[in-house]
């Protein structure tokens, strides 16, 4: 153990001080292709993206096919003045704590007969959009059951105990640009002065009223307009929603209701405003029997103590997008605690890293109980 131990800490590192941003996981890959031959995986890469996948075990017919991921990349974010890639969000632990099960399960030829196992390294989760062109090579297509895994704040979960899901909200932007001409502060007959226009799209948005009992909110994060020149009426600007809600299908009304009223500002000013980035994470739709397969191994592992409910959260994750577009496959998202502070996303975030050490446990474990369920069919 004491081995296993060191080891994690010295691929922790490594992840850590060698980050990559979204679809530049180069190096990262690399680093993962090799651990991965080395432990005896049969290793698969892609020509036209970062991301990598190892398989060991059993996968002859009839064995169930058990899927672990770990995202890949990091943040491009300003930490103590410099604006550069950071491992803000956990994902250099998440890839330690998968290849750590890799190397725990290496140990267990009684598992890797019953099971066949797939490590799959996902690229771009920060932008949402690994896991869709994951879905397109087809890792998933033959995975009868999915299982990720995430460190959670302190706020959140405690050091120390897990939770078996964490069902996360479905997440969007919309960013578009008011297009016109600037005029004359003296002459404000000549346009339509932008600003105006995003004011009352601001206070438009605010009444949008869906059911309360489902969290949803809609913040506007940008609005850039006019310049130096206090007498110019700006034509254009730009501007950006944040937007969130905790199902699908609230998310769904939410978006459309913005798109409306986005039509009615160009409808009521006759003004042009091009949509520029609309972009979504899709709600989590955790699988019951996953779940339990988690929540047993949290108990096992960590003591029943230690476990806790699913964690409902408004955070989103690309991981969700795997079930939607694959509905045969069985998936849960672990919550780990690990007195992580002062959150995920900021700079300066910490966390207990002799925690990883649950959460190779928890994933281990996971896969036991799987093998244990062939044994018993």
């Amino acid at each position: 153990m004491n081995e296993l131990k060191e080891r994690v800490q010295e691929t922790f590192e490594h992840f850590h001080e060698h980050p990559e941003l979204s679809w530049e996981e180069v190096e990262t890959t690399k680093r993962v292709a090799e651990l991965l031959e080395e432990a005896g995986c049969r290793v698969r890469t892609f020509d036209d993206c970062t991301g990598v996948v190892g398989e060991i075990g059993n996968f002859g017919e009839g064995r169930p096919v058990i899927a672990v991921r770990a995202d890949m990349d990091a943040l491009y974010q300003e930490v103590q003045g410099e604006m550069k890639a950071n491992h803000s969000c956990g994902h250099d632990a998440h890839m330690t704590m998968v290849l750590g099960t890799l190397w725990t399960i290496r140990q267990h030829p009684e598992i890797l007969d019953k099971i066949g196992i797939r490590f799959i390294f996902q690229p771009a989760e920060e932008v949402g959009a690994g896991a869709l062109k994951l879905v397109e090579k087809g890792v998933v297509d033959d995975v009868d059951y999915y299982y990720g895994i995430h460190l959670r704040p302190f706020q959140e979960t405690p050091d120390g105990k897990a939770s078996p899901a964490i069902v996360h909200g479905a997440t969007g932007s919309i960013a578009f640009e008011i297009r016109g001409d600037d005029a004359h502060g003296a002459r404000p007959h000549l346009t339509h002065n932008a600003v105006e226009i995003g004011n009352y799209l601001i206070n438009a948005f605010h009444t949008i009223h869906l059911d309360p009992n489902i969290a949803h909110t809609a913040k506007v994060t940008r609005f850039l307009a006019g310049g130096r020149n206090i007498n110019i009426i700006p034509g254009s600007a730009q501007m950006a929603l944040d937007i969130r809600a905790q199902t699908n299908e609230v998310m769904d009304q939410l978006r459309a209701r913005i798109l409306e009223i986005i039509q009615s500002a160009r409808d009521l000013y006759h003004v042009e405003i091009n949509i520029t980035e609309d972009f979504g994470i899709a709600a989590a739709e955790v699988n019951a029997e996953a779940e339990e397969v988690a929540r047993q191994a949290i108990v096992r592992t960590l003591g029943e103590e230690n476990l806790t409910d699913p964690i409902i959260t408004p955070g989103g994750d690309d991981f969700h997008f795997y079930t939607i577009k694959r509905p045969q496959v069985k998936a849960t998202m672990v919550g780990l605690g690990c007195g992580l502070a002062p959150g995920l996303h900021h700079p300066d975030m910490s966390f207990n890293r002799e925690a990883m050490m649950n959460g190779i446990r928890v994933l281990s474990e996971i896969l036991a109980i799987h093998a244990e369920g062939v044994e018993e069919r």
